[in-house]
């Protein structure tokens, strides 16, 4: 099969039908955890080596983890017709699934701290989506802190594309739910294990300082595969 690691970073249109293929097709393979395109370390002081590394090699390893066990459980039910044990294993897929494209897609829209990704344009795609739907970057960042700091537990943060109303709009999902309404142009972790470590219980101090490592040449370019 061709594992999410290797499709869920390219965001690629549909999404919604790439989404549900990648997690039911399991004949030619299992999910493996995709390589980070940077160092550890290459975000701090943003976000520590300390927790990239277990984020990364611990949290994402275990959603990968979950989600083969959870197919292979699948293809025995539906060679033996249990409908109903088949059924069951929807939460597990879901949860395990969602965290697995939700990571992926989260290492490609972080980038090197100080590195020309890493900061906004001043023109193209991106910068005029975002001067059009919210007025300016320093609107979108409020919005996106505000929306993200308010989930409940645990969840993430969304800056996505509306493909109806053709707006980058902020929208959030919970656990390890997918986003599925909207093409994800940036997502934010908002699980503690995404920041616990370094800024204990101050979400605003850990969304103020991702933005200093979004991937902003990543983002323009899942915005205009979404155009």
């Amino acid at each position: 099969m061709v594992a999410i690691a290797r499709i869920a970073p390219r965001v690629a249109a549909p999404l919604k039908a790439r989404t549900f293929a990648a997690i039911t097709m399991t004949t030619r393979g299992q999910h493996t955890l995709p390589e980070l395109p940077y160092a550890y370390d290459a975000l701090e002081p943003s976000i520590s080596s300390e927790i990239m590394t277990l984020h990364h090699t611990k949290h994402h390893q275990t959603y990968v983890n979950g989600l083969n066990a959870a197919e292979e459980s699948l293809q025995k039910f539906q060679a033996s017709n249990d409908v109903k044990s088949a059924i069951a294993l929807q939460p597990a897929l879901k949860f395990n699934g969602g965290g697995h494209i939700n990571h992926s897609l989260f290492w490609k829209n972080l980038a090197p701290t100080g590195s020309n990704q890493a900061k906004f344009p001043s023109s193209g795609a991106l910068y005029d989506q975002v001067q059009a739907d919210f007025g300016g970057f320093e609107n979108l960042k409020k919005e996106v802190n505000a929306k993200t700091a308010a989930v409940q537990g645990s969840g993430w943060g969304w800056l996505g594309y509306n493909k109806g109303t053709k707006k980058l709009e902020v929208v959030t999902t919970a656990n390890q739910d997918p986003l599925l309404s909207h093409v994800p142009i940036i997502g934010i972790d908002i699980w503690e294990h995404a920041f616990y470590l370094q800024y204990k219980n101050v979400k605003p101090d850990y969304l103020n300082a991702i933005w200093e490592v979004i991937n902003f040449e990543e983002a323009e370019k899942r915005l205009k595969e979404a155009l």
